[in-house]
Parts: C-alpha cells; sequence; structure tokens
C-alpha cells in the first residue's frame, strides 16, 4: 500500500511506521488534535473562536468592514449572500407595514407623542416596497462569520476585545457561536457550506458596503518600488511623474530616515533614466554621488566652483525674449531684497530701472538676439557701475559693494563654471556660513530653473531643508513658483524639512503643500503632531503612528490615497545610500583595507 506525503517520495507503510521520527511537520496536512469546547476548538497547538454577525445599523458605510481585513492578527471571515423571492419578501413588507401604521394609528387616538422611531421605520418600507416593485432592489440573506486564532485563551480574549470594539464602534454586533463552535469553524473555512445559517435580511445598496478588499493600495504597471504596504503588505510601485504634478512633500525628524528614503528614490529614478538635481545643506549626498558617477559641487564662498546670479535662460520656441528677461529680472530683485537687508519702495524701484540698465549695457534687450545672451552676461559689479550713476542709490551702492569686493565677491561676482551635464547633479551647502546660506540657495535655485526651462528632461530636483530658503519671502516666493510650474517642465520638485511648523510660518508653506501630489510623513515629535495632524487631514490612528512608527515608515500619501509606507532597499542599494556615521565608518575601512591588499 501507497501513501503519499507531501515534499517526500511516496513511501510503504511500514517505511513511515520505522521512519516515524523523521516526519516533520510541513509533511502534516491535519493537526495532531481537534477537541471542541463548548466556546472554542483546540487544533493542536492552537485555539479558535467563531463569531456571527446579528445586527447592523441602519445605515452602513462604505469599508466598514476593512478594519478586520488589516487586522494585525490571523482570522478568517467567510460570506454568504443567499438571493430572496421578491414576492414573498413584499408580502412581508406589507404585513410589517400594517403593523407599524396601526401603532402609529392608536399613538395619535391616545393623544401620546408620536414616536420618531415608528416614522422613521413606515419611510423605510415604504420606500424598500417601492424599489422592489420596480427591481431597483433586490432582498439578500446576507450571513457574516469569522473566526480567531490564538496561542491560548487570552490571546483569543484580546483579539475577540478587539474584534468587537472595531464592528460596535459601527454599531455592527457580534455573537460567539456558542456550542456550534464546529459548525462556526467549518463555515470560515474554503468549503463553501454555510452550517451556521444566521442571516439577516439586506438589500442591494447596503450588501454592497460588505465588500471587504478595500484596503488602500498604490500600485501600478510602471514606475519605481517606494517600499512596502504595511496595510496589507503589497508592494507601493507607481510612477510619480503619472500623477497631476510630480511634486512631494517630505516631512520628518531628525533621525526617522529621511535622507534614506530620498536617496533610493533617486537611486532607483536613475537606473529609469531621469536626472535628479539635489540642494545638500549637510553634503549628506557626496558619498551617493560619488557612487553612480554624479557631479558633487561644493558651494562656499572659498569655493571654485562659481554661480553667477545674472544668468539668463535661452528662451524655448514658445517663449517670449522680452517674457524671459522681464521674469528674470523680477527674479533678480527679490534676490537682491534678500542679500541687501530689505528694500524701500523707492529703492525697489531703482533695483528694478538698474537691472535692466545693467542687461542693456551688455546688449541684452528685448529686441536683440537671444542666441547671444550667454556670451554677454553682466556681473554683480556691472550693476555697481550702473547704480554708481544713478541719484539716489548711494544706500544701495554701499551694500552691493560688500558683494563686489571682499570675502563675498568670490561667489557673488565671478562667472558661472558650473556643468549640469550629469544625470545626477548635487550642489554641497555645508561649507556655506549660515547667514549666506538662504542666498546661496536662492542663486542656485535660480540657475537650477535657467537650466531646467532651456532643455525640456524629466528630471526630479530634491531640496533638502526647505526651511532655509523659506526664512524670507522673496526664497518662499520663488520656491512656490517653482513647484507651481514645474509640470510645464516636466520637473518633480521635493521640498524637505524636519519641522513643520518652521514650513507653514511662511505664506507660502501651504500653498506648496497643496501644489504636491504626493506627501511623506515620517516620525514626528509631540511638539509638531498636533499642526502635523491638522495640516494633512490625520486620523487618529495615523497621528498614533507617526509618534511611535520606526525608522523607515510613515504615511505615504498620493492623491487621495494614503498608506502605511515601510521604505526598504537592497543590501547593495544600503551599502551606498547609508548615511549612519557607524556604517558609514565600517564601508570606508572595509574599502581602505581592500586598497591595501
Amino acid at each position: 500500500m501507497k501513501f503519499p506525503f507531501f515534499g517526500k517520495k511516496e513511501k510503504t507503510i511500514e517505511q513511515v511506521e520505522v521512519n516515524f521520527d523523521e516526519i516533520k511537520a510541513e509533511d502534516i496536512v491535519a493537526p495532531s488534535l481537534i477537541e471542541i469546547k463548548q466556546n472554542y476548538i483546540k487544533l493542536g497547538e492552537r485555539m479558535t473562536k467563531s463569531f456571527f454577525v446579528f445586527s447592523y445599523p441602519r445605515y452602513l458605510t462604505t469599508s466598514w468592514l476593512s478594519p478586520l481585513i488589516n487586522l494585525d492578527s490571523p482570522l478568517d471571515i467567510a460570506l454568504f449572500i443567499h438571493p430572496a423571492d421578491s414576492g414573498s419578501v413584499l408580502k412581508r413588507l406589507r404585513k410589517k407595514l400594517t403593523e407599524v401604521q396601526a401603532e402609529i394609528s392608536e399613538l395619535e387616538e391616545k393623544g401620546i407623542i408620536r414616536d420618531p422611531s415608528l416614522d422613521t421605520a413606515y419611510q423605510d418600507i415604504e420606500q424598500l416596497r417601492d424599489e422592489l416593485q420596480t427591481a431597483r432592489e433586490r432582498v439578500f440573506q446576507l450571513g457574516v462569520y469569522i473566526t480567531i486564532y490564538g496561542d491560548d485563551e487570552k490571546q483569543l480574549k484580546n483579539t475577540e476585545v478587539i474584534l468587537r470594539s472595531l464592528l460596535e464602534s459601527r454599531m455592527v454586533y457580534l455573537k460567539p457561536a456558542l456550542l456550534k463552535e464546529k459548525q462556526g469553524f467549518i463555515s470560515t473555512c474554503p468549503y463553501g457550506l454555510d452550517q451556521l445559517m444566521v442571516h439577516n435580511p439586506m438589500n442591494t445598496a447596503p450588501l454592497s458596503s460588505v465588500f471587504p478588499f478595500v484596503s488602500p493600495d498604490l500600485s501600478a504597471n510602471e514606475g519605481i518600488l517606494y517600499g512596502v504596504n504595511q496595510h496589507n503588505s503589497s508592494l507601493v510601485l507607481f510612477d510619480r511623474f503619472s500623477l497631476e504634478n510630480a511634486n512631494m512633500t517630505l516631512f520628518a525628524k531628525s533621525g526617522s530616515g529621511k535622507s534614506y528614503f530620498t536617496k533610493v528614490e533617486i537611486l532607483r529614478y536613475l537606473m529609469q533614466g531621469v536626472d535628479v538635481i539635489t540642494l545638500d545643506p549637510e553634503n549628506e549626498y557626496q558619498f551617493l554621488s560619488e557612487a553612480v558617477g554624479g557631479s558633487f559641487f561644493k558651494i562656499s564662498l572659498n569655493s571654485e566652483n562659481h554661480l553667477n546670479p545674472f544668468d539668463l535662460p535661452t528662451p524655448r520656441e514658445d517663449e517670449k525674449p522680452q517674457d524671459v528677461l522681464r521674469s528674470n529680472v523680477i527674479n533678480l530683485v527679490g534676490l537682491l531684497r534678500l542679500m541687501l537687508g530689505g528694500l524701500t519702495s523707492q529703492e525697489d524701484a531703482i533695483i528694478d530701472q538698474a537691472l535692466t540698465e545693467t542687461y542693456a549695457s551688455k546688449d541684452i534687450t528685448p529686441e536683440s538676439d537671444p542666441a547671444t545672451w550667454l556670451e554677454k552676461i553682466p556681473l554683480m559689479s556691472d550693476l555697481e557701475n550702473v547704480l554708481s550713476g544713478m541719484e539716489g542709490a548711494t544706500s544701495l551702492l554701499e551694500r552691493v559693494r560688500k558683494f563686489t569686493k571682499g570675502s563675498y565677491a568670490n561667489f557673488f561676482n565671478t562667472p558661472s563654471n558650473i556643468n549640469m551635464d550629469n544625470n545626477f547633479v548635487v550642489f554641497g551647502l555645508r561649507d556655506m556660513e549660515d547667514e549666506l546660506r538662504p542666498m546661496a540657495m536662492f542663486v542656485i535655485l535660480r540657475y537650477i530653473w535657467n537650466k531646467v526651462r532651456s532643455v525640456l528632461k524629466k528630471r526630479i530636483l530634491l531640496i533638502d531643508e526647505a526651511w532655509w530658503i523659506m526664512q524670507s519671502e522673496d526664497g518662499a516666493s520663488f520656491l512656490f513658483g517653482i513647484c507651481k510650474r514645474a509640470r510645464k517642465y516636466w520637473l518633480g520638485v521635493t521640498t524637505i524639512t524636519q519641522d513643520v511648523s518652521d514650513f507653514m510660518r511662511s505664506d507660502y508653506g501651504k500653498p506648496i503643500i497643496s501644489n504636491s501630489s504626493l506627501q511623506f510623513l515620517m516620525k514626528q515629535s509631540t511638539a509638531t503632531i498636533e499642526v502635523v495632524q491638522k495640516t494633512f487631514n490625520l486620523t487618529e490612528g495615523e497621528k498614533n503612528m507617526l509618534l511611535g512608527c520606526d525608522v523607515g515608515e510613515g504615511v505615504f500619501i498620493a492623491g487621495q490615497k494614503r498608506v502605511a509606507l515601510k521604505v526598504v532597499a537592497s543590501y547593495t542599494e544600503d551599502q551606498i545610500i547609508t548615511s549612519a556615521p557607524d556604517e558609514v565608518a565600517k564601508i570606508k575601512e572595509a574599502k581602505r583595507q581592500k586598497q591595501i591588499q
């Protein structure tokens, strides 16, 4: 006689008896013991308990069953839907309607105040009768059965408490299948057998709300892997450029993994041929840039890398030269307002005129050929010369000289010498003085924006510690303008900051968030969680998650969808992107040892 065992070759009974001790747990398809008790069943070392739903509220909301599907405990749910005969249902409804109407009339005759519940029942029955009569609705008998699992009675009890609280908060009530645990367990097994036969009549509309598979999901056929959906362990896979805009805002406290997440995204988009430009205040992306062969430019007063604030973009075919020139002058006024410590209304007008004359002195006018502009770009010293000949510009001239002479001139008064042809470009600002950092970020952003407007290509612009440029109204306004117009130039802007409160203090903070189709909220501090909850309309569950989540976890919002995301990376990716000091030290030491060998 042959005896099949899963994962093994066929054996005879004698062989099974001789080698019984060698049989592993995965060879057995049934528990060693099944013990049926009054209120639970013992299956080997595990215990089960079954329930049935016996009462529903008047209204059922969509996805009311989803908390059970997403519950972090093993359970089985069975839905049995049995069609009912409309003719017999109509007869019962007519009888019930007569009873309700008689009760209402009796109360009126006795002069007793009407009972609103009776009026509501009368209206519901009448409406259902009309819909059944016209075949707009059908009636079914619904049975909902649930089986939970646990290692002991205490665990079963804890799961039962959670189960009841989730459903009873929606006015859906359960009862345990006492003395019918066997029937309850079989009913929730994939046999299609309804042995409990505990049903509730339900018409089509509320029945549709029972559909359970409504857990949030973010998955597409193209794009990159962002991580794992903690609701249902599915993969979060999509392309940010497929949304209405490709902008993202990322808020997280220090050490929560925000740089790790952005580096994972950068690596994966680079593999898809998307260019990435990064403003890096702490030089965190230098190691990544070296690993992928990118360009890393250190920006400081003594750096060899220079950017000219007066640089102009090359007008595209659909742009008028006068519009490009005028827009550039307006942005330069904002930059100079920041550099010069503010401008009066009179000084604002003088600077605006002086900038126009500065460009004109180099034959850069709306009438000149834009193809010749790049050869004649003026410097800050040219603006100084123009101001020296203007009436009422004495104060402006003195303040401008700070950036044309001395230590500041090396950064603000030299021609640009940076090449952005690489697929991955990083501007490191760690060595720039704090007081100059907002100005430097403004200058870099203007330079990047000019390059983006000149050549249409799929790009991501990542601005780490964006609150630096948000400190000034002109800087925040310029950043908002980029976010608002980015989609036109195939650009996705990612703004990152540690403190949402700092970001929201600006009048442009909320609009920048509104113009970002993606938001990723990682671990938050108790001091800022209320602001975060209000800004992003978080539920209490999401709020509590952000207070206690681990590194690399958070709430990922894409359009109208939101999931609890856990960032995942391969070992190779982790070696490239990690910024933990101990890990970086180990990697450098390993490289050094390899070079010695």
